[in-house]
């Protein structure tokens, strides 16, 4: 009987394992998505438009105003973006100064205009309703 228990645990391991990788992936793919839509607008000069876009954590964090001056006077002189490559992706579900739950960290190699080399933070979060907003943005 010990062994049937011992066959049915390393079973239910196998089957588990995967879905949880599978969940990981699908978040990963659905936060490159979200990220991905919502740097289009920064990409286009809507930044009022991605500050409505972004997540709470990233609105309770920095006014709408603010945000608007800040990312004018970050990206704006960058001139527009040429090329865009995502260095890495990693799932978490706990990051310093984000609410607990799922997020994925990405990192953008990114040329611009008037500057070869930049590298994007992206850090989408998936919110209380199911749906995939950056929560956070760094650009150096």
């Amino acid at each position: 009987m010990k062994s049937l228990a011992a066959v049915v645990a390393v079973c239910a391991g196998i089957v588990i394992a995967p879905t949880a990788a599978a969940q990981r992936a699908s978040a990963v793919h659905k936060g490159q998505e979200a990220a991905v839509a919502w740097l289009d607008l920064l990409d286009s000069g809507q930044y009022a438009a991605s500050w409505d876009q972004a997540a709470d954590q990233l609105q309770r964090t920095v006014s709408r105003p603010a945000w608007i001056a800040l990312v004018r006077e970050r990206r704006a002189p960058l001139g527009p973006v040429l090329a865009r490559r995502l260095k890495w992706a990693s799932y978490t579900e706990t990051l310093p100064d984000l609410a607990v739950g799922q997020s994925v960290v990405l990192e953008y190699e990114t040329r611009f205009e008037n500057k070869v080399s930049a590298v994007e933070t992206v850090t989408p979060v998936k919110d209380a309703r199911g749906v995939w907003k950056v929560g956070a943005y760094s650009i150096r």
